[in-house]
């Protein structure tokens, strides 16, 4: 198979001929991945980082599922920590320094949690809230993330809270209780800079490629937009598909659950810079979380509700579930938000193994690799945060039942694209270049601007939004996006708010075709 290892470049010519390659055979797969999420991205980087022959397929596209609907936070395990679950809290706060301190410094920021200390908080629930923060630093510092990083727990009073997010109530505000968590600008993005990252170790990473008929060793591919097929034999399979592992492999039991999310204009919380943490009325370790993000806009989150029956493409909100996280909200908010005010809203599906009764949020967000029956591999379970020890433990998994000759692990000490310390990140001037832009690509950021050969690449897109025409046909030349809706909902975000996207539209759709041609 043809190798193109040293260009992080994905785009529609390098997917032909990769296919094309694949169809000659004459070179021996070490690992097929199916999925192209951030686990599955995780696992073709490590594979392909370790020195095996990787090949990775997505039925759909980058990112299309579970993986772009977080709440983009990059936590240290604090809810699980109050509820006993210390292995996991642990691996979290591990990962998080990991992803924060060396992997993706471009991508990850420290971001303020505050909850207001209210008078319906009461004096024992700020205490359990307090001592939690607390233990959330502990493992902080038990994960080797410095406080320069990550600053430690504090209290601040009423105008620094009020400072921090502007809409609080202020009748019985007695300030508030300050922790740091690591927050994303994009979790999609995180997902695109692995997979380039994975091509750049010679992975094959193969948008709109289905995966029928698979076995341990073996599967059936089919270009979607083509209609081709393809049979393939690898020396492992590795099923990498979240909620939808069951359709790969039956022998999977899954157990979805729904986190909703709403979007705001930033504007209508005063435009926050800290998260406002509300605790939810009878649980000590469940909250609502208004996260400032990019582009102007507050995410409203997070549900976990029960999701049986058959796995959409993509999961809609329930109205239950608007009016939980806008009832919640409001009770700390000196003006309520309304339902005419939310700009967008989305829903993701959490890939938990089912271990019988019970609510899904008791469920373990523990990862589990399992070789079925059919000795196809399976990782479910997890979360973002932890994807690159899931991907590492599911490529060690592979090599110890197939007996695959591979190096050890690097991930955790390897720079993504964009990052610093990779190959291919450029210093940024001190000028020159949108914050937004360089928010998004970090230490690809000139290239962004000096690869571009569209029209006024500096210029937004549409009308009030901070995404860049270079932006655009950077995604198509360089991310792997293939269509509008590529671009629009999975490399800049603007379909989260569908009036963004529908002015926005035409714009994209003419640089999409013109970089495509």
């Amino acid at each position: 198979m043809t190798s193109y290892a040293g260009t992080t470049r994905l785009d529609a010519r390098r997917r032909a001929r990769e296919l094309d390659a694949l169809a000659e055979g004459g070179h021996t797969i070490d690992l097929l991945v199916i999925g192209g999420g951030v686990t599955g991205a995780g696992t073709a980087l490590d594979a392909a980082s370790r020195g095996l022959r990787t090949v990775l397929v997505e039925s759909r596209d980058l990112a299309f599922g579970t993986s772009r609907w977080s709440s983009k936070l990059v936590h240290g395990g604090l809810r699980y920590l109050a509820s006993g679950r210390v292995g996991v809290a642990r691996e979290s706060a591990v990962e998080r320094g990991i992803l924060m301190t060396r992997t993706a410094p471009h991508l990850v920021r420290a971001l303020p949690q505050l909850v207001p200390l209210l008078p319906e908080l009461g004096r024992g629930r700020a205490a359990l809230v307090r001592a939690g923060f607390l233990a959330g630093d502990l493992l902080r510092m038990s994960a080797g993330t410095p406080a320069s990083v990550l600053p430690r727990v504090r209290r601040v009073g009423p105008a620094e809270t009020l400072a921090l997010v502007p809409a609080v109530r202020t009748d019985g505000l007695a300030g508030g209780l300050v922790a740091h968590d690591g927050q994303l600008v994009d979790d999609a993005r995180l997902v695109v800079a692995i997979a380039r990252t994975a091509a750049e170790h010679g992975a094959a990473v193969l948008t709109r490629v289905r995966a029928d008929r698979v076995t341990g060793t073996s599967a059936r591919l089919t270009d979607t937009l083509t209609g081709r097929t393809l049979d393939v034999t690898a020396r492992a399979v590795v099923n990498a598909t979240g909620v939808w592992a069951g359709e790969v492999d039956e022998s999977i039991r899954l157990r979805p659950s729904r986190g909703t999310h709403l979007v705001f204009d930033a504007a209508d919380l005063g435009r926050p810079t800290a998260a406002l943490t509300v605790p939810v009325a009878g649980s000590t370790s469940r909250f609502v979380f208004a996260l400032p993000q990019q582009s102007g806009r507050v995410v409203l989150g997070l549900t976990d509700e029960d999701a049986p029956g058959p796995v959409p493409d993509e999961p809609e909100p329930t109205e239950a579930e608007i009016t939980f996280l806008l009832d919640t909200l409001n009770t700390a908010l000196r003006t309520a938000l309304t339902r005419e005010q939310v700009r967008g809203a989305f829903a993701g599906l959490r890939p938990l193994i089912d271990t019988g009764g019970g609510h899904t949020a008791d469920l373990s967000r523990q990862h589990a690799v399992i070789e079925s029956p059919s000795g196809v591999i399976t990782v479910v379970g997890g979360k973002l945060t932890t994807y690159r020890r899931m991907a590492q433990d599911t490529v060690d998994a592979a090599v110890r039942a197939r007996g695959l000759t591979a190096g050890p692990c690097r991930t955790h000490h390897l720079p993504l694209v964009g990052a610093p310390g990779h190959p291919e990140t450029l210093p940024a001037p001190a000028d020159g270049i949108p914050a937004a832009l360089l928010a998004r690509h970090g230490g690809q950021s000139r290239t962004v601007l000096d690869a571009a050969t569209v029209d006024r690449p500096r210029e937004p897109v549409a009308e009030g939004l901070d995404t860049t025409r270079a932006e655009i046909e950077y995604a198509v030349t360089h991310e792997g996006a293939l269509d509008t809706a590529d671009v629009l909902a999975r490399r800049t975000r603007i379909a989260l708010v569908p009036a963004d996207a529908a002015r926005a539209e035409a714009a994209v759709a003419e640089i999409v075709a013109t970089a495509g041609a």
